[in-house]
């Protein structure tokens, strides 16, 4: 047997040719490259004061600042409707952190390690995402706990609510596609969280989260009615304070597709051409 007949190993000791064909094995690449992610986050507990200690103040601040004035002093009945959306907002935020990470790894040159090694070309993109579903558990136990103590309480049940964070976990997976698609095409980290935050506020304030929607004026409820993220508020407050669920929890699921359909795309495109 020649030299050219031995089987080429990668780093891993695994032959260079997929096992299981290319799904498999942007799965395993995927996962290995969450897990740096991980131990990234656990190395710098820092980078997780936006999913623990921002939603934080902005619950405190909105319930006992501006909650008795919105309410009419019944800081208690807000607090209900509030949680549910601030919950949603923290979600759409808490995205922005991944895709400023992502434009630094590119401007310090790992991504430029990571198309030297024999790993699935959006597996840097997809492990970074999944990575993130451990700062989306976070802010939505912070939220309920810290709201627990506020006086809170779940209305449903312990598998709605399950169902509620499960779905928020979901939805901010599909919608952090957004922050990366930017975090590819802008040419500093500060400039992603700049054009996220321009995003995020006006689809934040803009919908259900603070105030009933039919309490807006006629103009602004056309635009929340078409927000993405008014119909997951509704949702998560159908599931954890009562009331419609079903027709929330279409749309959405649609607006998550649509999210992965446009983004994921957009996102790789970016990335084929930054990286």
């Amino acid at each position: 047997m020649t030299t050219l007949d031995v089987p080429v190993r990668n780093i891993t000791g695994d032959i260079d040719k997929p096992r299981g064909g290319a799904l498999a094995a942007l799965a395993r690449h995927s996962v290995a490259l969450a897990r740096r992610s991980l131990i990234k986050t656990i190395r710098t507990p820092e980078a997780l004061i936006d999913v623990t200690l921002q939603p934080v103040i902005f619950l405190l601040l909105f319930t006992y600042l501006l909650g008795g004035a919105i309410s009419g002093g019944d800081r208690a009945g807000y607090l209900q409707f509030l949680l549910p959306g601030m919950l949603a907002q923290s979600l759409a935020m808490g995205g922005i952190a991944l895709g400023q990470n992502l434009n630094a790894d590119i401007e310090k040159g790992v991504f430029d390690r990571f198309r030297s090694l024999p790993v699935a070309r959006s597996a840097p993109l997809v492990g970074a995402v999944a990575a993130d579903i451990v700062r989306y558990l976070t802010v939505c136990l912070v939220m309920l706990g810290f709201g627990y103590v506020m006086g809170f309480r779940i209305e449903t049940g312990f598998l709605p609510a399950v169902a509620a964070v499960g779905l928020s976990i979901a939805f901010g997976l599909c919608f952090c596609w957004i922050s990366v698609w930017v975090g590819m095409l802008v040419r500093t980290s500060g400039a992603v969280q700049g054009v996220m935050f321009l995003l995020v506020f006006p689809l934040s304030f803009g919908s259900n989260v603070f105030v009933a929607t039919d309490t807006l004026p006629g103009f602004l409820q056309g635009f929340v009615h078409v927000n993405p993220i008014t119909p997951l508020v509704g949702t998560i407050r159908g599931l954890l304070i009562g009331g419609p669920v079903a027709s929330h929890l279409v749309w959405t699921l649609v607006w998550m597709a649509a999210l992965l359909v446009v983004f994921v795309p957009l996102a790789l495109r970016a990335y084929a051409r930054r990286a």
